[in-house]
């Protein structure tokens, strides 16, 4: 078993101290599929914590065969070539059992160069506006390293929309939910979503090539139902009185998905697809947990994720990727 330490300078500029972001991508890219976030550490040398040698004594608590430590500089100066090396030393006297490696900086690589002139087209707007979402796939594409499968190009636009590469380990897909999305888009068949914030985000002229609409019902209902939220009774108004409905897709309102799998499993509703990624502290991961469960169970194909992350955002980006897809299937 190995740790990789990576090491920061730090700043005083608490919000510029993000060395986790880089931790998290890396070992994404080192370990994919690895669920164990301590095998990639970060630390810092001033103004942060942790620092090099608590970072060290955290992993070598749990006894690997090798620690290694790569200077997050770009130069080889005095932090990279003596404060770093020192604490190195140190700890392996300290722990003469595990193996320190010490690596480069990142010093002048290609790909850094790469990043430089990239920042540097964007300052002078020689990026094309067609061009962004394009590199922005491909940045995701060589961060996330290999994927393959149909609901690619849906966990890519998630990725694409949220700038979080978790929900590539969250992400939950029904067997056939790429698939009946894509047919109940091209047969024409409508959308309900829970709030207008999803309504707003999907791609509504894209679905309108097939014949179908966005519909949301939040802001319609009447009366005070002290036992109801105003999301829940929306989509339940909607879902009885809409036969067209065929994808209903919840990003922010739990109780809605709950409602929405209690029409199912009384038989009330069948959708083509329930699309369920509410975010919050509150019952959020409870009804995605059950949405999982009674989905396979009543063969409903479904889209979700496990955890509190979700939201309007990430139920859009995942009906525009169908709606996407639909296209593309249109034209073969």
């Amino acid at each position: 078993m190995e740790v990789i330490i990576l090491v920061g300078h730090g700043s005083p500029k608490k919000d510029a101290n993000r060395m986790d972001i880089v931790g998290r991508i890396l070992h994404g890219m080192l370990h994919p599929g690895c669920v164990r976030k301590e095998c990639v550490k970060v630390c810092y040398l001033q103004f942060e914590q942790p620092d090099l040698m608590s970072a060290i004594k955290e992993a070598a608590l749990d006894q690997p065969e090798r620690i290694i430590i790569h200077p997050y500089f770009l130069n080889a100066g005095a932090h990279v070539t003596k404060d770093i090396p020192g604490i190195t030393e140190e700890a392996r006297a300290l722990y003469p059992g595990i193996d320190f490696i010490y690596t480069e900086p990142l010093g002048v690589a290609h790909e850094i160069v790469g990043v430089a002139k990239a920042r540097i087209e964007a300052a002078k707007g020689e990026i094309r506006p067609w061009e962004i979402e394009k590199r922005s796939f491909e940045i995701i594409a060589k961060e996330a390293g290999l994927l393959s499968g149909e609901m690619v190009p849906i966990v890519q636009r998630v990725v694409h929309a949220t700038g979080d590469f978790e929900f590539m380990d969250t992400l939950i897909f029904h067997q056939d939910a790429v698939r009946a999305g894509i047919e109940a888009v091209r047969s024409g068949m409508d959308i309900i979503t829970d709030v207008e914030m999803v309504r707003a985000g999907i791609n509504k002229k894209a679905l309108s090539v097939f014949g179908g609409k966005v519909l949301c019902g939040i802001n319609s209902v009447e009366g005070d139902d002290p036992s109801r939220t105003r999301a829940e009774r929306g989509l339940c108004e909607l879902a009885l009185k809409e036969p067209n409905a065929g994808i209903y897709v919840i990003g922010n309102a739990p109780t809605a998905l709950f409602a929405c799998i209690g029409l199912i499993n009384e038989g009330v509703l069948k959708p083509r697809l329930v699309i369920g990624v509410p975010v919050g502290f509150v019952r959020a991961v409870e009804s995605k947990a059950l949405l999982a469960s009674q989905g396979e169970k009543a063969e409903i194909p479904f889209i979700a994720n496990a955890g509190r992350k979700g939201g309007s955002t990430v139920a859009a980006a995942i009906v525009n990727a169908l709606l996407l897809l639909a296209g593309k299937n249109d034209k073969n």
